[in-house]
């Protein structure tokens, strides 16, 4: 991460700016506006890397260059702001991608606790969750720059290319081929948050219980288990395929515990989860992928750099 002159550090914690601070920090333009379109910038910044710590350090990179533009040059501040946040996270995200190349295990995107408004808003829930953004993960650098922009914040082609540096006909290219490699990889029906409770609570049940049979009935027999646990905590190597054997993994890892287990309920990048503790610390999170009334994929984040954004909530939006 840059490191700011002095004088220059962007004003708070990111997206959790209270009255007093924007009050005490709001003393000229630059930093009212980049304050006004905080909460955006992150969101931006966030679905384009699927990481909460490296979107911080984007909008840090974002604030630094902001204040040195001239506002009288700039016709609309928030246009130009989320196209630095978008070069800057273009340039993050090539550099996650060659940390992916060593990673240890597979790699699931940094959880988020979210608010209530961000699972009642369907669109913005569906763009953050788990499952999308593994889809994601999958496009190019570009193209899933092009993919967020147009899709996800319903951003204009002239103002996209001059985000990635392309032409307008190339953007609308990459949004077609980018829109269709998505499309054909998403879920194929959106779950209602209820639906997906339901399932959870099936699910929570028969492992409280720890009997097998009951979490055969709730999971589907083509369900994938993909656990991240960054080479610092326990988690297969590789995802584990089929219901016998997601249950064996499983119920083969609480058993191999003293500590106390207790699992709660909570909503993470707007859907149902899980948080695991151990003895009362958070030792992992679990999202799920819900159809036709049965899990058919589960992502069990343990890598601790992953969980520490899931104890406060994060202000999201679209707008």
């Amino acid at each position: 991460m840059s490191t700011p002159r002095e004088g220059h550090r962007l004003p708070g914690p990111p997206a959790k700016e209270t009255d007093r601070d924007v009050s005490d920090h709001a003393t000229d333009p630059s930093t009212e506006a980049f304050l006004a379109h905080r909460n955006l910038l992150f969101t931006v910044a966030y679905e384009m890397l699927g990481s909460a710590a490296d979107a911080e350090d984007v909008l840090q990179e974002t604030w630094l260059r902001w204040i040195k533009v001239d506002l009288g040059q700039v016709s609309d501040e928030r246009a130009y702001l989320v196209r630095i946040t978008t070069r800057q996270s273009l340039n993050r995200l090539r550099t996650i991608n060659r940390r992916k190349e060593s990673y240890v295990g597979p790699w699931l995107p940094e959880p988020l606790l979210t608010a209530p408004d961000v699972a009642a808003d369907i669109e913005l829930a569906e763009s953050m969750s788990i499952v999308l953004m593994l889809v994601l993960e999958t496009l190019s650098p570009t193209e899933r720059a092009v993919f967020v922009l147009r899709e996800v914040f319903d951003i204009g082609y002239d103002e996209i290319a001059a985000a990635v540096d392309k032409t307008p006909a190339a953007v609308r290219q990459i949004a077609h081929r980018a829109r269709r490699h998505v499309d054909a990889r998403r879920p194929r029906s959106v779950v209602s948050a209820s639906e997906t409770r339901t399932a959870l609570q099936s699910f929570r049940r028969a492992l409280e219980s720890g009997d097998p049979q009951a979490l055969l009935d709730v999971l589907a027999p083509e369900v994938v288990l993909v656990s991240d646990g960054g080479g610092v905590k326990r988690a297969a190597l590789r995802p584990v395929i089929g219901a016998e054997n997601v249950v064996r993994y499983i119920l083969g890892g609480i058993g191999k515990t003293d500590a106390t287990i207790t699992i709660d309920p909570t909503v993470l990048n707007g859907s149902p989860a899980l948080v695991f503790r151990l003895d009362g610390e958070i030792d992992g999170v679990m999202a799920f992928r819900v159809e036709d009334e049965r899990i058919n994929g589960l992502y069990f984040v343990r890598n601790p750099q992953k969980l520490t954004h899931v104890e406060s909530e994060t202000p999201l939006t679209l707008r």
